[in-house]
């Protein structure tokens, strides 16, 4: 039975990635309309090219500060020894795109609702990445994606 994805649903998804290594994979791809919130994102280190070699993980975003699209906002960055689990559970929401472009700052209720309407044609992705080639870390991220449409 396929699992429905129309406009006003909410689902649990989750993405399972085994041995990454410094190559960028995508962990949620943002559809306009849609809010996402991430529940956990789990890393194990299965090997590493150097202890304490590092995951990092990152939205690629809308800089509401600097008023500017597409960049890297760092939501962690864990050192990691063989063998062992890092775990984020720490609740966070994203839009699944961009708001129209707007001067730096948030000042208004203009700019509040501009990023709730998710205007631009831009989407926001959240990605995973190690810090070596040969680092080898199995990922596994569980969220809720909210279809607003």
């Amino acid at each position: 039975m396929a699992i429905a994805r129309g406009a006003g649903t909410e689902i649990i998804r989750s993405i399972h990635l085994e041995g990454l290594g410094n190559s960028s994979k995508g962990l949620i791809f943002g559809a306009q309309h849609h809010i996402y919130t991430v529940l956990s994102i789990i890393v194990h280190a299965t090997g590493l090219n150097a202890d304490r070699d590092y995951v990092l993980c990152k939205l690629e975003g809308y800089d509401t500060l600097g008023g500017t699209t597409a960049q890297p906002i760092h939501i962690f960055h864990q050192d990691m020894s063989v063998n062992e689990t890092y775990v984020f559970n720490d609740k966070f929401s994203f839009n699944g795109h961009e708001p129209t472009d707007f001067t730096s700052g948030l000042d208004s209720i203009v700019k509040q609702d501009a990023i709730a309407d998710q205007g631009s044609s831009v989407a926001q992705k959240l990605y995973i990445v190690g810090e070596h080639g040969s680092d080898d870390f199995d990922v596994l991220c569980t969220f809720i994606d909210q279809n607003n449409e």
